[in-house]
């Protein structure tokens, strides 16, 4: 990828100058930030600059307040103007919001969430893995992995189960050979759907000598899975809402009765699209930047930022670099 079209993809990302400069730096593309300004002007990708048209913006934000977006509020909205290509202000699109939606704006301002401390080491020292049912009573399964230190989503697909060990193995395997590598440590809940990704976690640790070589796989009840759990309350109010209020609708006036036909047929019109909305929820979480909290010990930067680029909190990568025949020998367990 060239200088141009790296500096693009970043920008869509939402990231602030001294964010994609560092970003560049580890692509092998070094210049000074006068530099980079210029390249962004001879781009044509200004923040400020050259508005786009409110009515534009206007039709965007109502499109996505059609859909799961309705659950979002202005400064995720916002970051998808951006990821969109349109520029746009954060107060521009609270004003614009407050317009369209007055009602969900108000409902947002009442909500309050507490959050419990977690301490993590660093990126791919510890994945959380679970499945999401809110969805299951319709046919939907949902399973997510997310990364306790950055709290990036390294997974999350929908699918006709999440009780198939060797469908949720898929997802690892893929993970881990897209990176190169396994994480140090994985935590799942007590279900059997994970008990194959749990043994082929312990293979491909097997060739390390650290200290959680051996301790590798951790189990417990839900509640001790903070991360996933948490991460889980974010995809009810920002998309999994308005499925469950949509497939309600459709039980109340009588047109789902929950049998083995309906279900298949929901999993036929639904399915991929909401696959498709997942991966955008998951690009929108992973770019956009977590709020500082008081006395809180995880770091409050981008998840993307946090996870690809752990010098700048003081940390290192604790991803375990695994053989591509271990990865095959996996792969031949699992259900593609």
């Amino acid at each position: 990828m060239d200088a141009a079209a790296a500096i693009y993809y970043y920008f869509l990302l939402g990231m602030r100058h001294w964010e994609m400069l560092t970003c560049l730096q580890m692509d092998g593309i070094t210049m000074s930030l006068s530099t980079f300004r210029r390249r962004l002007n001879m781009l044509g990708l200004f923040r400020r600059k050259a508005q786009s048209d409110l009515l534009e913006l206007a039709l965007f934000l109502q499109q996505q307040l059609d859909r799961y977006g309705i659950l979002h509020g202005y400064r995720f909205m916002h970051l998808q103007c951006i990821q969109a290509g349109l520029i746009v202000s954060q107060s521009t699109v609270r004003c614009v919001m407050k317009i369209l939606d007055p009602e969900g704006v108000q409902m947002r301002l009442r909500q309050h969430l507490r959050r419990r401390q977690y301490q993590n080491p660093g990126p791919n020292f510890l994945w959380h893995v679970d499945g999401y049912d809110k969805l299951k009573p319709y046919g939907i399964c949902i399973n997510g992995a997310v990364d306790g230190f950055s709290r990036m989503v390294i997974w999350l697909h929908a699918y006709s189960t999440n009780s198939n060990p060797r469908v949720i193995a898929g997802y690892f395997i893929d993970e881990a050979e897209n990176r190169g590598g396994t994480h140090s440590r994985i935590r799942t809940d007590l279900g059997t759907e994970n008990c194959v990704m749990g043994q082929m976690q312990v293979f491909l640790r097997s060739t390390h000598d650290d200290e959680f070589s051996e301790r590798c796989y951790i189990t417990g009840s839900s509640n001790h899975n903070q991360r996933i759990e948490q991460w889980w309350g974010f995809l009810r109010t920002h998309h999994a809402q308005y499925w469950i209020n949509t497939f309600q609708d459709l039980k109340h006036q009588d047109h789902f009765s929950g049998d083995f036909l309906d279900k298949n047929l929901i999993q036929f019109t639904c399915l991929e699209i909401i696959e498709r909305e997942l991966q955008e929820v998951t690009h929108l979480w992973n770019c956009h930047r977590i709020r500082r909290i008081r006395n809180a010990v995880s770091p409050s930067r981008r998840p993307v930022v946090m996870y690809i680029i752990p010098q700048l909190f003081g940390t290192t990568d604790y991803l375990k670099t695994v053989l591509p025949q271990q990865i095959q020998i996996c792969r031949e367990e699992c259900i593609p």
